[in-house]
């Protein structure tokens, strides 16, 4: 068997490839390009969820301690502190350590539906309470991000019962 020189071909020529890799960088851009409209609501979602999750995790600690935990928010973040006698101790350590918000996070807060000023800096008392009793300090922390469709809205009850809901933004 005689093999023709010129049918004879391995591997792709460098023009093949180039348009491979123009192609594949096309694809790659519409996909980052895509994501970025939902990397900021993906974020802010998750963000709403390790809060919900974080303020359980204090109200089951505070009752199986047997020591109040409360919460303190303001407009950079939120951080955990423990009663003890009439003083509230910040914890630094572990899952209850100080949190920052997201670049941008407005948070506003509320109990009983009266609005809760949230300032630059932590309060002396914090605004929400994990009871040792199982109880919790009603509340309302809305959290959004700026140019965001929706917000994210956690409740929590009398009974230390946390809801987590998003919300519509309404047009001011």
């Amino acid at each position: 068997m005689r093999f023709n020189a010129s049918r004879k071909r391995s591997g792709f020529t460098l023009i093949e490839l180039l348009v491979v890799v123009v192609i594949l960088a096309v694809l790659a851009g519409a996909l980052t390009l895509a994501m970025g409209g939902l990397g900021g609501e993906r974020r802010l979602e998750q963000q709403a969820r390790r809060t919900q999750a974080l303020l359980g995790y204090a109200c089951g600690q505070a009752e199986l301690v047997g020591r109040d935990i409360g919460v303190s928010i303001d407009r950079r973040g939120y951080r955990f502190s423990r009663r003890n006698g009439s003083a509230w101790l910040p914890l630094e350590k572990d899952e209850l350590r100080p949190r920052e918000w997201l670049t941008g996070t407005q948070a506003a807060l509320s109990s009983d539906g009266h609005a809760i000023v949230i300032g630059d800096d932590f309060p002396e008392k914090p605004q929400v309470v994990c009871f040792s009793s199982g109880e919790l300090t009603p509340f309302r922390l809305e959290l959004r991000l700026a140019d965001l469709a929706q917000s994210w809205q956690l409740d929590g009850a009398p009974d230390a019962t946390l809801k987590l809901a998003a919300v519509a933004v309404r047009a001011h």
